[in-house]
């Protein structure tokens, strides 16, 4: 790079290269910024010509990083952590929380217990806005898919932060109307001549939700990458199916099958940046969004 390997862009700069380098794309990265693709595109090779270096290879999967852009990377990172942490200062951290804060959760987390624990902080932060991202996959934090996420199993690389929130319970169920219709159910034996549901089988993104090979029941016969797909299924008399306890209150027609035989235990992690414990504003809504889904998963399993 020039002068002396120097970073003479500005902030703005880096913003836009960040979102370049999470999104890999000119159009994605023009969306999250509300910036036209070839005005982002112009951007960067600005800041290419100032740099001296290239930060990006262009090829048909997208932008890729080149090696400058590696080692550019984690100062721009440096930098917009110093700027929310200045956003911060000026703020005052005392009051309420305000801004935009992203979660990534698996659908059943992010159906069952993310809305009324995060409608109970907004309540209580009215300048703030709290948005839930779904996904049937883990959520990807270093190209900030969200700013911070739950998972079900704890994550061993890269820079993270990870911190265990609480167990929660599943169970085998059925609709009241499912288990009327068909076969009774006195053991695991009787499973094999019962419809089951579950997750497609190379859809598993987490060795944690493999919930029934461990029985021997390997083949099922309605699949979903969704809970929420599933759990449907399960309420509409389909099938047999793993269920979270904490989702029940949700279907009071669903009915635990076989419950001292199949009982399962896993567990929510709360992931974030490393970086963010820097951040009182996020250190905060982390402590809230723990508090809250303890006590609602509590709460909800309670009621089964």
């Amino acid at each position: 790079m020039q002068n002396g390997d120097a970073v003479t862009g500005t902030w703005d700069d880096m913003r836009i290269f960040l979102a370049v380098a999470r999104s890999e794309s000119l159009s994605a990265a023009g969306r999250l910024l509300r910036m036209d693709p070839a005005t982002v595109g112009r951007r960067i090779a600005r800041l290419e010509h100032s740099l001296g270096a290239p930060l990006f290879a262009k090829s048909p999967q997208g932008y890729a990083m080149s090696e400058a852009g590696a080692r550019l990377l984690r100062h721009a990172e440096e930098a917009e952590q110093a700027m929310q942490a200045a956003t911060e200062a000026v703020a005052g951290g005392a009051g309420g929380l305000s801004g935009q804060i992203r979660i990534g959760a698996p659908d059943g987390c992010a159906n069952f217990l993310l809305p009324q624990v995060c409608a109970a902080i907004a309540d209580e932060n009215p300048e703030l806005e709290v948005q839930i991202v779904a996904l049937p996959r883990v959520v990807n934090l270093s190209k900030r898919e969200a700013d911070m996420a739950i998972a079900v199993s704890a994550p061993t690389a890269g820079r993270l932060s990870v911190q265990k929130v609480t167990d929660y319970r599943l169970h085998l169920a059925a609709s009241a109307e499912y288990l009327e219709q068909h076969p009774p159910i006195r053991n695991l034996a009787d499973l094999k001549g019962h419809r089951i549901v579950g997750y497609i089988a190379d859809m598993v993104f987490d060795k944690e939700l493999d919930y029934l090979s461990d029985l021997g029941v390997t083949r099922h016969a309605l699949a979903s990458n969704s809970v929420a797909v599933q759990f449907h299924w399960l309420r509409q008399g389909a099938g047999l199916g793993i269920v979270h306890d904490f989702a029940l209150p949700a279907a009071p027609g669903l009915r635990r099958v076989l419950s001292d035989e199949i009982s399962l235990t896993r567990s929510f992690y709360l992931v974030r940046h490393a970086d963010d414990r820097r951040l009182e504003r996020m250190n905060r809504f982390a402590a809230a969004l723990a508090d809250g889904l303890r006590r609602e998963t509590a709460r909800l399993e309670g009621l089964t």
